[in-house]
């Protein structure tokens, strides 16, 4: 009978053991789970970080070259602007004196 209790206080003893390692073993698997995911996370937000970033400067790039455009354009029709000013000031001013007076 005594050998009987000592098998079975052993059994359950072996058990807890068991059950111990088991804890630990879930609670490191958990740990690396959460390691591996945070590792994963930081890379994709560096990704994401460096695709922002090639990004803004393609779109920056192209910003500016549409505003040398723009700004080509403008001063382009500004000369011509004044240009005509300067070759027709003198028949649209004896034009609208023409009207007005009649």
């Amino acid at each position: 009978m005594k050998d009987m209790i000592n098998r079975i206080i052993e059994a359950d003893n072996e058990a807890k053991a068991l059950e111990e390692a088991n804890r630990k073993a879930a609670e490191e698997q958990k740990l690396a789970i959460e390691k591996q995911a945070k590792e994963m996370y930081d890379s994709c937000i560096a990704d994401a970080e460096k695709t922002a970033d090639k990004n803004d400067a393609a779109e920056e790039a192209k910003t500016e070259k549409a505003w040398n455009e723009i700004s080509a354009k403008q001063h382009s029709a500004m000369i011509k602007l004044k240009s005509d000013f300067e070759n027709n000031r003198d028949k649209w001013v004896d034009e609208i004196v023409e009207r007005v007076i009649g």
